[in-house]
């Protein structure tokens, strides 16, 4: 029946005569179902949410969905046996990868979680330019995650890889892991512990959201979208009106919050639209309380300046965190400018008057100057063409002076340090092979 009203053509019929209204509803239901079986597996047999990036996991999907019903998933004995054989290829292209550490040099990320089963579990993968590979999950349930587990835990892997493997570890912010990585440092004299920037960048926006215009925006947009997402007819009636979602999930919990924003506010005219509609006065939820201050919230004007006054100062921020945690490329190169430019973006969309974007300035160097902003952030500015060869790159003296600290703290090998030192000057010039396109 679900099948014939959706229209989705699955073994039966579709329905000519069903609302569009109705068959969205099914639609979303039926998706609904099928995503809590996934995350169902996921909980009951502590699967790393981060496997849900895997290309693996959507060729997976896509593979079952393409085949449809009928499909007879893999037994116990087919998993140990013929398609064992294809962990074949798989070991292969970990090992091509493993083949180019040496050349790149490695970064290892410390993930933490909790599964269902509230067991603490701390996944660690290496990354270089080429790829990802998971290393390992550790379940330290029964450890006190303090300054000295987080220590010997990160060393022995440090020691497993090779010191002269890694450029830098990458873990949250909090201040086991800061104590943890500074003692790292201490005794590694040649790698840097460097805090996650999309850890840091989402604590940024969750204290912007503590501002006055911030909160009245983020809680009544959450009340807005939950009264929509609980209701399964409204929400019909919403999708027919914008014709499209409000609710954005995006890597972080405050990222996916002032998303969310934007696209209520591309929704606005919709939103209004429907809470004026003879469909929604005529309905039993505009008679009640709840469904009147929802009402009441979507056409009120100064509700929606709160709503672009809180857009404007975080979008930049927004788009920052989406490079760092996308894979496409590497974030080192970028984020020091990143940074920068979304400060002046803030400030250029406030009219420029620094009595109107100072305390949002303020909010972000606490983050960003004190806790994320490190020497490989610099470096990595200076070393990227895109910027060393542009008219209006940036003078200033903490980018050689994070150039230098690295080379220093990287290059323990004077012959190579010296030699590296020599590349600097046709680098700057675009010399010889520096100078080709």
């Amino acid at each position: 029946m679900k099948e014939h009203l959706s229209g989705s053509h699955k073994n039966v019929a579709p329905c000519s005569k069903v609302p569009d209204a109705v068959r969205e509803e099914i639609k979303s239901y039926m998706n609904k179902s099928v995503c809590k079986d996934i995350g169902r597996f996921f909980y009951e047999n502590a699967i790393s949410f981060n496997v849900a990036t895997s290309p693996a996991y959507y060729n997976m999907i896509r593979s079952v969905g393409a085949f449809g019903r009928g499909f007879k998933p893999p037994t116990m004995y087919d998993l140990r046996t013929w398609i064992l054989k294809e962990l074949e290829s798989t070991d292969k292209s970990i090992e091509e990868i493993k083949k180019t550490w040496a050349q790149t040099g490695v970064t290892i990320m410390s993930d933490g979680w909790s599964d269902i089963k509230h067991r603490s579990l701390i996944n660690i993968l290496i990354n270089n330019p080429y790829g990802t590979v998971f290393l390992r999950s550790i379940e330290a349930s029964d450890q006190v995650k303090d300054a000295e587990f987080i220590f010997r835990l990160l060393d022995s892997i440090v020691e497993e890889i090779g010191e002269h493997l890694v450029v830098q570890i990458v873990t949250d912010n909090a201040s086991s892991y800061k104590a943890a990585g500074n003692k790292l440092m201490e005794k590694r004299k040649h790698l840097y512990w460097t805090p996650c920037a999309a850890h840091c960048i989402d604590l940024i926006l969750e204290k912007l959201g503590d501002l006055p215009q911030h909160k009245n925006a983020l809680t009544k947009a959450k009340k807005i979208t939950k009264f929509i997402y609980n209701h399964s007819w409204i929400l019909a009636l919403m999708r027919k009106f914008s014709k499209k979602e409000i609710l954005r999930p995006a890597a972080t919990r405050f990222a996916t919050a002032y998303l969310t924003l934007e696209s209520m506010l591309d929704a606005r005219q919709p939103l209004e639209a429907m809470f004026t509609s003879t469909q929604w006065l005529s309905c039993a939820w505009a008679k009640k309380a709840e469904g009147k201050e929802i009402r009441k919230i979507v056409l009120n004007d100064r509700f929606w300046q709160s709503v672009l006054y809180a857009i404007t100062t975080t979008r930049p921020l927004v788009h920052v965190l989406r490079m760092v945690d996308a894979e496409k490329k590497p974030a080192m190169g970028f984020i020091y400018n990143a940074m920068d430019e979304a400060k002046e973006m803030i400030a250029s969309n406030l009219g420029g008057s620094e009595g109107s974007f100072r305390e949002i300035w303020n909010i972000i160097d606490d983050r960003w100057e004190l806790q994320l902003h490190r020497h490989l952030h610099a470096a990595g500015y200076y070393l990227n063409p895109q910027y060393q060869y542009a008219e209006n790159k940036s003078t200033n003296p903490e980018i050689k002076l994070g150039l230098y600290h690295c080379m220093d703290r990287l290059i323990s090998d004077a012959t190579e340090r010296s030699n590296a030192d020599l590349q600097l000057v046709p680098f700057r010039n675009k010399e010889g092979f520096f100078g080709l396109q």
